[in-house]
């Protein structure tokens, strides 16, 4: 039975190259790159402390209406720096008021967004685990299975049709975490990149 020696060895491949095994450390984090938790505003902000800010933000339709806008990925950013400058306008304690606000209210958004999307990716990788410890076992019967002189050939081939069935949903959750990995560092790229608008209009 060629089709099942192959498949044997396509999941002993897939499994021990899965993304969902990538740090042993934290094995619910599914991304070659490290795992930042939580990102500083500090970090990214050269400008006046938004500590005083909070979620104060949220009560002001315009700044909020802002936010919504600018921190949607579809926005280009040339949009995205046309309209911090159209708003951040006024003396210079209303620009530096209205600065603070806006990238409050640009940060607390992406990171909430980040965290949702990690949360996302490590809830994917705990379901791979588990498809991987079912496929393991059926992978393991399968063995015990062909081994025995009088077998059921039927029994054999379901069984066989599970694991190539179970492998190929493994396999392709492997390729979407892969693609989501690189979605915490686009957001928090995007971060930099309205941070760094906002401080230009600022000054």
């Amino acid at each position: 039975m060629k089709w099942l020696v192959f498949l044997l060895a396509f999941y002993e491949v897939t499994l021990v190259s899965s993304p969902a095994l990538a740090d042993p450390r934290d094995p619910d984090w599914p991304c070659a790159q490290p795992k930042v938790a939580d990102l500083s505003a500090a970090a990214m902000w050269n400008g006046p402390s938004i500590a005083d800010v909070g979620d104060t933000w949220q009560d002001d339709p315009k700044v909020k209406d802002l936010v919504d806008r600018i921190t949607v990925r579809r926005t280009p950013m040339e949009v995205a720096q046309k309209e911090i400058a159209d708003f951040i306008v006024g003396t210079p304690a209303e620009k530096q008021q209205k600065a603070k606000a806006v990238f409050a209210g640009v940060f607390d958004t992406l990171s909430s967004e980040r965290r949702e999307v990690m949360d996302g990716l490590e809830r994917t990788s705990r379901k791979e685990l588990d498809l991987a410890a079912k496929i393991r076992s059926d992978v393991s019967d399968l063995r015990g299975l062909q081994d025995k002189p009088d077998t059921d050939q039927t029994e054999v081939k379901n069984l066989g049709s599970e694991v190539e069935w179970s492998t190929r949903i493994f396999e392709d959750r492997r390729k979407t975490i892969r693609y989501v990995c690189e979605v915490p560092a686009t957001i928090e790229q995007r971060i930099f990149a309205l941070a760094r608008a906002i401080q230009q209009t600022l000054n």
